[in-house]
């Protein structure tokens, strides 16, 4: 090579997206792209090249995100945010300030309460009446599969004693069958869809604050796992993404999940595949369809082979294996012709029976499409997994989607998950380990603003199996240590794994000569600390197509 380097990073450790070397390493770059490895690039540094001096740091790929919800999260921040409590004290409070600090809000719309700071999962609605009785408070909680809600709330929006439970879902009820002020899953809904649409510019204004944090953490590039009306999420987070791309504002590379609504068939499928078209070989692509199959374990609407049980007695639940929200008998039918069209299908899947029932519509498609099904679908969440079923993914070329943060004994899981399990059951959650050793694709996502977006917490949570110690959530007790993974796999999960789950992995994901140069300077060597220090792991300096986008002492996070 004779011209000189635009970019050089020098005298660092290297993750390369699979492999981890202690260097000392160097990286050239030039016209957006790696262009050099090795000792090389040093001859290359011209006087107008710019040398990033890593001193030891280690540089790796762009981090992934390979499910996560940007938009909607930074319009929650910018709303009732809860994201920042633990306590009921916590949140009632947050509550009041956001009433108090805006009293022209008609509808308090906001997010962010764990389950656990309730009795059974369940706050009651009157502690909101004590705050603001005149104007509806809808509060979903951190998974988004509950909401919180006050007694105006629940007026206006028509629900009472009368209102039977959706098919999808479950209004919490006292003794005299009064709704109390929890509403579950498609219950949620029903509350949800009469508070005013957010407006198209409260949207885009979400998406730039979402996009700096995502970005503030060392994610380059996401998919969006749910373009679609549903819940906080509306089909403009589409043209939100495109007008980003058309101003020049979208910095990361994102693959948006286009959402299959459970009430309808093959007949959405054609909107699809306009939508695929309008977008495709750009920065934002639409080549995915999330189905959600299930609910989720804490509220029991997780789809299960076996029933759950009922705390504190031997004997089960002989009504209640969960909600699945698409017809079993159909999915196989759906999966097989969005498999024909080359859809990548996104799994919301947390109990053992939809994932089960996942990896069969993927093997009916493998079987019907034949050698020109080779799409990888992706199978989310992952909660609990039937021994049976894991060495499916590998067999079925099913990338695991990850959340590793639900992977420790925090309270929710303590609470509200182990005693409906039962000791076998709870043993088969996020068997991460597991699905390594056989062989299977793994990639990692946040789920954000369900829990927190950064992934070296996510990693750090893969690799000990608990929360680091100091935070709120932090137990001792390791959860399933053989399901720990290395800290190599996991930020191959965080990095080259989201890049191939989302089909970009031939210019992503690697550093190697002719890949583009996504890349992220951490703030250490993680690989030359204890592990119990992974979580303190920050992005330093943060790369697209070779420009900085992010530095940590420019830019907060």
């Amino acid at each position: 090579m004779t011209d000189a380097l635009d970019l050089a990073f020098t005298n660092g450790a290297l993750f390369d997206g699979e492999r981890y070397h202690a260097g000392p390493t160097h990286v050239g770059v030039s016209g957006g792209r790696i262009v050099l490895v090795g000792e090389e690039v040093l001859a290359a540094i011209g006087p107008d090249t710019e040398v990033v001096e890593l001193d030891g740091r280690l540089l790796h790929p762009g981090m992934n995100d390979a499910h996560v919800h940007p938009v909607e999260a930074g319009m929650e921040m910018l709303g009732c945010d809860l994201s920042e409590g633990y306590t009921r004290e916590d949140y009632l409070e947050l509550v009041r300030d956001y009433v108090e600090r805006n009293p022209d809000v008609e509808w308090i719309v906001g997010a962010g309460w764990q389950q656990a700071a309730f009795p059974g999962g369940a706050p009651l609605g009157a502690d909101l009446d004590a705050i603001c009785a005149d104007r509806p408070i809808i509060l979903s909680n951190r998974d988004h599969h509950s909401a919180w809600v006050n007694a105006e709330a629940l007026r206006r929006c028509g629900i009472d004693r009368d209102t039977p439970d959706p098919a999808d879902g479950r209004i919490e009820r006292d003794a005299a069958g009064e709704p109390t002020g929890t509403l579950h899953e498609g219950a949620r809904m029903l509350a949800l869809r009469h508070a005013p649409e957010p407006s198209f510019d409260d949207m885009y204004a979400g998406f730039r604050v979402g996009q700096r944090k995502l970005v503030g953490y060392g994610i380059t590039s996401w998919q969006d796992a749910l373009i679609g009306q549903y819940g906080n999420h509306s089909p403009l987070f589409y043209d939100v993404y495109r007008r980003a791309e058309a101003r020049g504002e979208l910095i990361g590379r994102v693959n948006g999940a286009l959402w299959w609504e459970r009430s309808l068939g093959l007949e959405q499928i054609p909107a699809f595949l306009e939508k695929r078209a309008a977008v495709a070989g750009g920065r934002f692509r639409a080549d995915t369809v999330k189905i959600m199959q299930d609910g989720v374990a804490e509220n029991q609407t997780a789809a299960m082979i076996e029933p759950y049980l009922v705390p504190g007695r031997e004997c089960r639940h002989s009504d209640n294996s969960g909600i699945a929200f698409v017809d079993p008998a159909k999915l196989p039918e759906y999966v097989t012709e969005l498999d024909r069209l080359g859809f990548q299908v996104h799994f919301h899947a947390l109990g053992d029976q939809a994932v089960r029932g996942a990896l069969d519509a993927i093997e009916a498609a493998r079987r019907a499409n034949g050698p020109a099904s080779t799409t990888m679908h992706l199978l989310a969440h992952i909660q609990i997994i039937n021994p049976a079923d894991v060495p499916r993914f590998a067999e079925l070329n099913a990338s695991a989607d990850m959340q590793p943060l639900w992977a420790s004994y925090d309270p929710q899981m303590v609470e509200l998950t182990v005693p409906f399990l039962g000791e076998e059951r709870v043993g088969h959650q996020y068997p991460f380990g597991s699905l390594h050793r056989a062989g299977s694709h793994l990639c990692g996502g946040s789920d954000w603003p369900v829990t927190s977006a950064d992934p070296w917490l996510g990693i750090h949570v893969a690799v000990n199996r608990r929360m680091p110690e100091g935070h709120p959530d932090y137990n001792p007790r390791v959860f399933l240590e053989e399901e720990r993974l290395e800290l190599d796999v996991a930020l191959r999960a965080y990095t080259l794994g989201g890049i191939e789950a989302n089909g970009r992995h031939e210019e992503l994901g690697r550093i190697a000569p002719g890949q583009l140069a996504d890349l992220v300077v951490a703030d250490r060597d993680p690989f030359a600390a204890p592990v119990a220090e992974l979580h303190l792991t920050r992005a330093a300096l943060v790369y697209v197509d070779g420009a900085l986008v992010h530095a940590a002492d420019a830019v907060p996070a």
